[in-house]
């Protein structure tokens, strides 16, 4: 899911505001959670995933006040067509009160050579949110790429970019642009080991409410990596997430309760069938 997430907005004061494509960027970790692989052909495909991580990271940013999460997504693709749903509890310490995130999403995935473009429209919702100052649930659009090195075996990369009109907290017009990379390791034992990681930035405008330190700080970066280990229909990944937020001295919820700072995050996942 990148959508700097209502969460992510929330979570700031002054905002009243995981299968690799290839193998990995498509598991917020490159490309966005919602993102299923496409189907060969004119196949109609349907699965689902279920699974926990030790904090929901959403773009550098704690969704879950540095608690666990439990997570699930039914993803149907067909052709280069998909959609799907995801869902996750998450915490913003009544900064607004919520509990609860599903998102929907869909969109197209064409190729043109070793090229495979995502075009896709996403919906964050907060069905249980107290957010009448300001609305959380906003839509997202993005346009991005993602291929395999033509030099380097196992390695791909891409980038996307999303843009919102009316980002998540009412705080106006938000681009995100995130580029990533995975490179598949040689098989180890009953593992296949990958290595990916993703680099992006935020872009709002302060006059519109976006502050990620509650001035006139409308922009930030964040980047992840890790380290993904599939088994069959199982996959566990460790990764390193950290913020430039942290250099910013503020009165952000971020900052002050570290929820942006640098952190080691451990998730685990199933998809069936």
């Amino acid at each position: 899911m990148w959508g700097f997430r209502n969460s992510a907005l929330t979570l700031l004061a002054g905002v009243s505001l995981v299968s690799l494509s290839g193998t990995a960027l498509a598991d917020g970790y490159g490309g966005s959670v919602k993102d299923a692989p496409i189907a060969e052909g004119r196949k109609l495909d349907l699965s689902v995933t279920l699974g926990g991580t030790s904090d929901y990271v959403f773009r550098g940013i704690s969704q879950t006040f540095e608690n666990p999460a439990a997570q699930g997504s039914v993803d149907l693709t067909y052709g280069i067509f998909y959609a799907g749903i995801w869902a996750s509890n998450v915490d913003f310490d009544d900064n607004p009160k919520a509990n609860a995130e599903i998102d929907l999403y869909a969109g197209l995935k064409p190729t043109w050579g070793p090229v495979t473009f995502d075009l896709g429209v996403l919906y964050y919702a907060y069905p249980s949110a107290k957010d009448s100052a300001a609305e959380l649930d906003y839509v997202e659009l993005k346009a991005g790429y993602s291929m395999a090195s033509p030099w380097i075996k196992g390695l791909t990369s891409g980038t996307t970019l999303y843009w919102s009109s009316e980002y998540g907290g009412d705080v106006g017009e938000v681009f995100t642009l995130e580029s990533a990379a995975a490179y598949e390791l040689p098989q180890f034992g009953i593992f296949s080991p990958s290595i990916t990681g993703a680099y992006g930035t935020v872009y709002g405008d302060w006059k519109e409410g976006f502050s990620v330190d509650g001035t006139r700080e409308d922009e930030y970066t964040y980047w992840n990596v890790g380290l993904a280990l599939a088994v069959e229909k199982f996959t566990f990944d460790f990764r390193y997430w950290d913020t430039d937020i942290g250099n910013v001295v503020g009165p952000a919820v971020c900052v002050s309760e570290g929820l942006c700072d640098e952190r080691f995050v451990f998730t685990a996942k199933v998809t069936l069938p």
